[in-house]
């Protein structure tokens, strides 16, 4: 038998290693085909594409990325989700503390951050009493959707919308505020009548007194300062003074923070900010998207949420903001977008996948698109005359 020539394996080697890494990062092997495709198709000079990043977003998704992995590792967030979910004993109480929970801390965290701490601490929960899991991680994503409309720091999308608006911390809270209270008000009576008010069954072992959660004390309270101390810095456009001291900080101190976070979903957002601004120069996209009229609030509404229902609404926010100035539309309609199909927002694709549940996909549009269109209309009227 003819052994296999050297020549011959290491191509095949090599593609397995490729689709393996496709499989793993899908977004990321999209992006880089997008990105290889408009440079053979329509070439642009690379020294110019940097130019094309807005950078003061990334570098404050950086800082943003780093102080949230700071405070999961402190314990601090776990801790107080026991506290707060020790004392409950009936489903519906449940269900509400940790939506109100996951739409809290998707406030300051942002969303997919907060189902990283919420969705782990709910399948924890199961594993003691019978939940119905597969509802809690489709009202935990809703949850987090909602609850990440209100502040800058909610979503990336919010973060884009801030830093390139130029507007201050507050006046973006007071603008998306009236969507972000009609969002929860809705989910709040979803959740009422999605579930019952019976006693938990727990299981023997839930009823013995649980091991409280540790907590590094000067590790959240150094990284609670940093918080309070970036964000206020990236308020006043100053994140470019603020990134080298929160990386700084902690890899001296506390290098496994840095070295742990998401540094791909940074290499992914740069990428985006690349292949989408290219995409818009192209005559023909810039024409077909210029038709659209994007000149009135809402229209500029009802194209974020429907082009986000396609594409997800972090692209969708970064491809329409060279087509209207109106960043506060454009914020309701992304936001509204994060709702319906599971592609809308990255965190519905991050809940399903942190549950590890077969059959979640049905019962997930089955609850998401009709919240999705009935927020819809509602948004549309709450911008009109809100």
């Amino acid at each position: 038998m003819t052994p296999p020539r050297r020549g011959v394996a290491y191509p095949a080697r090599i593609l397995r290693v490729l689709a393996g890494w496709a499989a793993r990062e899908p977004v990321l092997a999209i992006l880089a085909i997008a990105l290889a495709l408009l440079q053979a198709l329509h070439p642009r000079a690379w020294a110019s594409l940097p130019a094309l990043v807005d950078w003061q977003t990334v570098a404050t998704l950086a800082g943003l990325l780093v102080l949230t992995r700071a405070l999961e590792y402190s314990g601090c967030l776990s801790a107080f989700a026991q506290r707060l979910t020790r004392r409950l004993r009936s489903e519906r109480a449940l269900a509400f503390a940790l939506i109100a929970l996951a739409a809290a801390l998707s406030t300051v965290l942002t969303n997919d951050v907060a189902l990283f701490v919420v969705v782990p601490l709910t399948l924890s929960l199961h594993r003691l009493s019978r939940l119905p899991i597969k509802r809690f991680v489709i009202f935990l994503a809703l949850a987090v959707n909602a609850g990440s409309v209100l502040t800058p720091l909610g979503n990336p999308q919010n973060l884009f919308l801030w830093q390139s608006s130029g507007v201050s911390f507050g006046r973006f809270v007071l603008a998306l505020a009236p969507l972000a209270a009609l969002l929860l008000a809705m989910l709040a009576v979803l959740t009422a009548c999605a579930f019952r008010a019976r006693p938990l069954a727990l299981r023997e072992e839930a009823t013995q007194p649980a091991q409280p959660v540790a907590v590094d004390g000067p590790l959240t309270g150094v990284a609670l300062l940093l918080f309070v101390a970036f964000v206020m810095l990236a308020d006043a456009h100053r994140v470019g003074l603020a990134l080298p001291w929160v990386i700084g900080v902690f890899a001296a101190w506390r290098p496994r923070i840095v070295m742990s976070i998401d540094w791909l979903l940074l290499l992914i957002f740069v990428l985006m900010f690349v292949i989408l601004r290219s995409v818009v120069a192209l005559p023909s996209m810039h024409a077909a998207l210029g038709q659209l009229g994007l000149g009135t609030p809402l229209r500029a509404y009802v194209a974020a949420a429907v082009l986000s229902q396609g594409i997800s609404n972090v692209p969708a926010t970064i491809l329409l903001s060279s087509f209207t100035p109106d960043w506060r539309s454009l914020g309701f309609g992304v936001s509204v977008g994060g709702f319906g199909c599971a592609i809308g927002s990255l965190a519905n694709l991050i809940a399903v996948r942190l549950a590890k549940t077969r059959g979640m996909w049905l019962p997930f549009h089955l609850v998401s698109i009709p919240f999705g269109l009935v927020a819809l209309m509602l948004g549309a009227l709450l911008l009109q005359y809100g």
